[in-house]
């Protein structure tokens, strides 16, 4: 039975995510599959410009210096320099900035792993989940690097992994313990900690991490095919969906992860269980695993604190499922999870920190939990942040689509696209072509669920167009420049749920565009007679929300790199009235 607390948020999600034009079930063909474009085509800017770049320098701070890359007798074995270099290979891409510590991590690897070519002890008669599971980050770091360094090397490092660390495994995992009575299911900190023995496995408080490994391993799989790497994912993936995820009360990091391998391995066999599969999980995290601001339970049914791995995870999931399935309500809740939790979880310094579950075990204020998870959700953030710069824009055959707002450019085979914005404030976004020759640029711009009375101008003339499945289609033409300008308000909104079941009086949050509201205090939170109203103020993104009775100031729960989001600030904002 679903926690009520879970029902009443499932209750504005949904008026958050559904499309306002009825959704088509696209069926994704080869004629109309997407494409990614290139880190190298793509120049930001902006406020995702500021964020990458400070965590990059966080990511290059001295606890992530080489020499510190490889601890001794990890819990983790292979987790943090998985992490490490994953976040510094796909942030020097995305940045265009050369890294200062990569070659020193890749230099000294050989010389730290144990002679089956892995971290840890040597696979024995336990298989330690949490080794696998660091292991899945660590494939997945070697296997960006490979894509892009091309380095034979690293392509040996991945195939020891796979070779004497994962294939050995193979027949054991169809009986990884996914019985709830097996797992010890209220046990473990923020870093996850060794749990029981129940047979061949040693279990971490991590529930479900082994579906980390599957990540890496599907990753691996699509560089290096072969039969036996793929029945080992088969049998992992076939465990995976006996799993009752509720009941178990699994990692939502862990299932998330497991959910984008899901998707990975959707597009390379084309077996259309495993996204179905990832929808129904997918869906089940937006009920059961998200918080009132669009953050996680870090594990299913138990509140504790949010995990920015798995926030990121979920932004990430959520583009991928766009990807597969072109429903725009994927990308409004990817546009949520942005600007609600990956903004926020992001501290002064580039790193990403913990937060606590408003409106779970009747919080109402949303507070600071940990200020920096440095050895893992930090590194995390680098591929978050550099997927946010990718899904800036893709290509369907010739027609350039815009899936997100952001200043930016990105450069094609004949022309450049510049765009400038003031979302998710205002909801203004122009875009600017410079072509070297004469063209016209099919363009589809995402018109997000909360966008009203819109306007379009060219070159300063009004421009008629369509809205299809979520994109606005208009075509830019010149001989060497055109201009385009999209102009929407922003729709506010005060979303109302009952307090419990059986209570007929309700609780509030409000919203602006994507953007959540709360009221900053200092311990004495401010609560509503009656139904309120939300009020734009003359002061700059600042909102009044008033019963007639009372009334609070509302600034977003967003900030970019603010130092007062501390917990030694003492910070805490209302969002729950």
């Amino acid at each position: 039975m679903k926690h009520q607390f879970l029902i009443t948020i499932l209750a504005g999600i949904v008026l958050l995510v559904s499309c306002k034009n009825q959704e088509e079930n696209t069926l994704v063909t080869e004629e109309n599959a997407l494409s990614t474009i290139e880190y190298q085509q793509i120049k930001i800017g902006g406020e995702l410009r500021d964020r990458a770049l400070k965590n990059y320098d966080r990511l290059e701070s001295e606890i992530y210096e080489p020499e510190n890359g490889f601890p001794e007798n990890p819990a983790w074995a292979g987790d943090m320099q998985g992490r490490i270099i994953l976040g510094l290979v796909l942030q020097a891409q995305a940045t265009h900035r050369e890294p200062k510590y990569l070659q020193g991590l890749m230099d000294l690897y050989p010389t730290k792993t144990n002679t089956g070519g892995y971290f840890g002890k040597l696979l024995g008669d336990t298989i330690d989940e949490q080794q696998l599971s660091g292991h899945g980050w660590l494939l997945r770091g070697l296997c960006e690097y490979y894509l892009w360094k091309k380095d034979e090397k690293v392509a040996g490092y991945i195939k020891d992994i796979i070779n004497n660390l994962a294939l050995p495994t193979k027949g054991f995992h169809a009986t990884y313990p996914i019985n709830p009575e097996d797992r010890k299911q209220h046990v473990g900190e923020m870093a996850g900690t060794k749990q029981n023995v129940i047979g061949k496995w040693l279990l971490s408080s991590d529930i479900g991490c082994d579906l980390i490994f599957l990540d890496g391993v599907v990753q691996a799989y699509e560089l290096f095919p072969n039969p036996e790497t793929k029945e080992l994912i088969d049998e992992i993936i076939a465990r995976f969906m006996e799993m009752d995820l509720l009941k178990i009360k699994a990692q939502t990091h862990a299932t998330l992860t497991g959910t984008r391998a899901l998707i990975r391995y959707y597009k390379i066999t084309n077996e259309q269980k495993y996204l179905d599969k990832a929808i129904e999980n997918f869906d089940l995290y937006l009920t059961d695993g998200m918080t009132a601001n669009f953050e996680n339970y870090n594990w299913f049914g138990r509140p504790t604190w949010s995990e920015p791995c798995a926030i990121i995870d979920s932004y990430m999931a959520a583009m991928q499922l766009w990807e597969a399935t072109q429903k725009p309500t994927y990308i409004n809740t990817a546009h949520l999870i942005y600007y609600n939790a990956m903004s926020h979880t992001q501290r002064a310094n580039g790193g990403y920190g913990c937060d606590n579950t408003p409106y779970a075990l009747g919080e109402h204020s949303l507070k600071i939990h940990a200020d920096e998870a440095w050895w893992c959700c930090t590194m995390r953030g680098g591929e978050g942040l550099a997927s946010a710069i990718e899904h800036n824009y893709y290509q369907e055959g010739n027609t350039l689509i815009v899936p997100s707002f952001h200043n930016s450019q990105v450069t094609l085979e004949n022309y450049t696209l510049s765009q400038t914005t003031d979302y998710p404030f205002g909801g203004q976004v122009n875009f600017a072509i410079n072509a070297s020759k004469p063209f016209q640029v099919p363009l589809k711009i995402f018109i997000p669920e909360w966008a009203n009375n819109i306007k379009v101008t060219s070159n300063n003339a009004p421009v008629n167009f369509i809205v299809d499945n979520g994109f606005m289609k208009v075509t830019m033409a010149g001989e060497s420049t055109s201009s385009l300008k999209i102009e929407f308000e922003l729709e506010q909104k005060v979303l109302h749920e009952p307090k419990s079941e059986n209570d007929a009086s309700e609780v509030y949050r409000f919203m602006s565009g994507p953007l959540l509201l709360g009221y900053k205090h200092n311990g004495e939170e401010i609560s509503f007679t009656s139904r309120p109203k939300l009020l734009k103020t003359a002061q700059k993104n600042s909102w009044k929300a008033t019963d007639g009775t009372h009334e609070a100031e509302l600034t977003p729960v967003y900030h970019l790199l603010d130092p007062e989001v501390s917990k030694s600030n003492e910070y805490k904002k209302q969002i729950i009235f």
